[in-house]
């Protein structure tokens, strides 16, 4: 197990080289998501090279990437296709305003989106986050009932426990309790109907019963409040950062036509779930939809730059395109909107996908995950193991029998965090649930290293 851990060689004439550089850093970067104060006990930890799975620190240690590098990693750190073509498009062209010019990049990977979505999503606007392709859909929506002279359709309707990034627009429409405690004075006024997720399914019940239940409320909701909504916005299949909470597919058709009888948009956020995370190359497939507007990011590079897109329908784009002197324009942009070298790095990436048996290969992979995770359902302290391709969750608690959490004051998913890091793997736990995202080129004894110390992972979080 060790050589899994470590690298053989002078940790300790490098040790000093981590730990300037984490005083170094301290000095200077504010981390996202982190209590800079955590920082005192628990210094980031610098990382010099990955390969494939791995990460390498500046002592030499090694970790299993088991988040992806937050669920952007497809095909593996240093991947040699995907750098071999930021490289080339570096040597020609590295970046050109969008706006009145284009690239041969940007023009391919719009041609290449368009035919691998869902029927009917025709055009693409490129932004350069998550965050931002949300706030793209949300005023591409509004905009669109605008010019087509329905200026009260200015409210969306969102879904309990939903994540959408961390812009303004963003965080309107999701429901983090944290961040719309803090951020509320700012934030639009949003309709939040129950979430689908079949964690909360009653006892007996299908995940699809459960789907078709739920979808009362939303319903409900759309009836009453169609006249002023403009979209519907899902994270289809995955409420990734609301602990990986999953539903069935069938709440995703049941919204499509409800969102089609009461004159009302479908935003997909696929940014965590596209690319072939939930077994499909997006998530929308299974349930066989077309949505008005797909968000995508994060995988879309393969994790190395950023870059999102929007993808709509001509309906839509035709709602925009008229006379300059009519001011329908569509009024967005970013200085990097459609970098010609992240749109390499997602042609490369795109380009693995079209020629390796990926999502057919990830079918094994996630088999093997399940297999490797079903002892932990006994345990007497998770409620639940739920999977929705590459995506594996285990969820901890207190008393399983009435599934009650531990306090989160008590910040149990912390000690799993640390454990991984000295067993040589990176978990990141979303408060009681311990979850695994890794990248596709995962082999079968590596995922066998990433459960096994998931389990013990669930062992220290919930010991007394």
């Amino acid at each position: 197990m060790s050589e899994n851990i470590h690298h053989a060689g002078s940790a300790d004439a490098n040790r000093a080289n981590n730990a300037t550089l984490a005083a170094r850093d301290l000095r200077h970067v504010w981390h996202p998501c982190t209590q800079m104060h955590d920082h005192e006990a628990l210094p980031p930890i610098p990382v010099r090279r990955g390969a494939g799975v791995w990460l390498e620190d500046y002592d030499g240690n090694r970790y299993l990437d088991a988040v992806s590098s937050w669920w952007t990693n497809l095909f593996g750190h240093a991947n040699a296709r995907i750098s071999a073509a930021v490289a080339a498009q570096a040597g020609t062209l590295e970046h050109v305003m969008l706006a009145g010019f284009t690239h041969e990049p940007a023009i391919r990977l719009a041609e290449q989106l368009t035919a691998l979505a869902p029927a009917g999503l025709t055009r693409c606007f490129y932004a350069d986050s998550g965050s931002a392709a949300i706030e793209v859909a949300l005023k591409m929506s509004f905009h669109y009932w605008l010019n087509r002279g329905q200026a009260g359709k200015r409210r969306f309707l969102a879904l309990s426990n939903g994540y959408h990034g961390e812009t303004l627009g963003a965080l309107s429409v999701g429901d983090v309790p944290l961040y719309r405690e803090t951020y509320q004075p700012l934030l639009l006024p949003v309709i939040t109907v129950p979430s689908p997720d079949c964690y909360l399914r009653a006892a007996g019940e299908s995940w699809a019963e459960h789907a078709r239940r739920s979808f009362a409320d939303m319903e409900a909701a759309l009836e009453r409040h169609a006249g002023e909504l403009a979209a519907v916005i899902v994270e289809p299949l995955v409420q990734c950062a609301g602990g990986m909470r999953m539903y069935d597919p069938l709440y995703l058709r049941l919204l499509r036509d409800a969102c089609d009888r009461h004159g009302v948009h479908l935003i997909a956020d696929e940014i965590a779930v596209g690319f072939g995370r939930t077994g499909t190359m997006f998530a929308c497939e299974q349930a066989d939809i077309t949505p008005d507007f797909l968000c995508l990011s994060k995988g879309l590079t393969g994790g190395y730059l950023p870059l999102s897109v929007v993808l709509t329908g001509e309906d839509v784009y035709g709602a925009f395109y008229a006379e300059y002197a009519q001011q329908r324009a569509f009024l967005h942009s970013h200085s990097y909107t459609g970098n010609p070298l992240a749109c390499a790095a997602a042609l490369a990436t795109l380009d693995i996908f079209a020629t390796e048996p990926v999502l057919e290969r990830n079918r094994a992979l996630a088999a093997h995950m399940a297999a490797c995770a079903a002892p932990l359902a006994a345990h007497p302290h998770v409620a639940e193991v739920r999977q929705c391709g590459m995506i594996l969750a285990i969820e901890t608690v207190r008393d399983r029998a009435t599934r009650a959490p531990y306090p989160w004051q008590e910040r149990r998913g912390l000690r799993a965090y640390r454990h991984a890091l000295a067993r040589g793997v990176l978990l990141r736990p979303l408060g009681g649930v311990i979850y695994c995202m890794p990248p596709y080129v995962i082999t079968p004894q590596e995922i066998e290293l990433m459960l096994g110390v998931a389990g013990e992972c669930v062992d220290m979080a919930c010991a007394p």
